[in-house]
């Protein structure tokens, strides 16, 4: 059972309108692993996608924000339908005002999930800062929350949950998608 989110939290969650997410320790376990001809290979936690998905079948949008690329984070952005992705930044509290104004976003509509020293900036300018459970103490002690999960072990669905949970629409939204994958079928208990 996950612990209860306090009143102030859930009122944030509520607001948000966009999740922004560092990449490796958030979505991935943070493990580097190169194949024999040097190919990088990454993990992601399915739990985490179909969270991605059940947010932006609410319509709340979704952003990756890495300092890396690679040709699978290329390749599972793309089949999670992330709309926007920038890689290769080292600036992320730049990149994320960069991202607010495009989509013409305040700050406090922002959520930024991060777990290390780059992420500090962005963190600090997000309305809602968000670290993993296993994110270094400096960001820990910076934060908004964290998680109950550590990062590329589901992490991502258990922040969308609570996304959807606080705006009330968690129930809803995962019968939205058995409807989608399964017409005419039960549904939810």
């Amino acid at each position: 059972m996950r612990a209860a989110l306090s009143d102030e939290l859930r009122a944030k969650l509520a607001g948000i309108e966009l999740l922004v997410m560092d990449v490796d320790g958030v979505l991935t376990d943070g493990t580097l692993c190169y194949g024999e001809d040097g190919e990088q290979l990454k993990n992601f936690h399915v739990h985490d996608g179909l969270g991605l998905r059940l947010l932006r079948n609410q319509g709340i949008h979704v952003a990756v924000i890495t300092a890396r690329e690679s040709a699978p984070l290329v390749s599972r952005m793309r089949d999670l339908g992330v709309e926007h992705v920038s890689f290769g930044t080292s600036r992320k509290g730049i990149a994320l005002e960069s991202l607010a104004s495009k989509l013409g976003l305040d700050m406090a509509r922002i959520a930024f999930v991060g777990d290390d020293l780059m992420d500090i900036p962005a963190l600090r300018r997000a309305g809602l800062a968000i670290t993993v459970n296993n994110g270094h103490p400096l960001v820990r002690e910076l934060v908004d929350w964290v998680t109950e999960t550590p990062g590329g072990h589901g992490a991502v669905r258990e922040i969308a949950d609570a996304l959807l949970d606080a705006r009330g629409a968690l129930r809803s939204a995962c019968e939205q998608l058995l409807t989608e994958i399964d017409p005419g079928g039960p549904g939810l208990p």
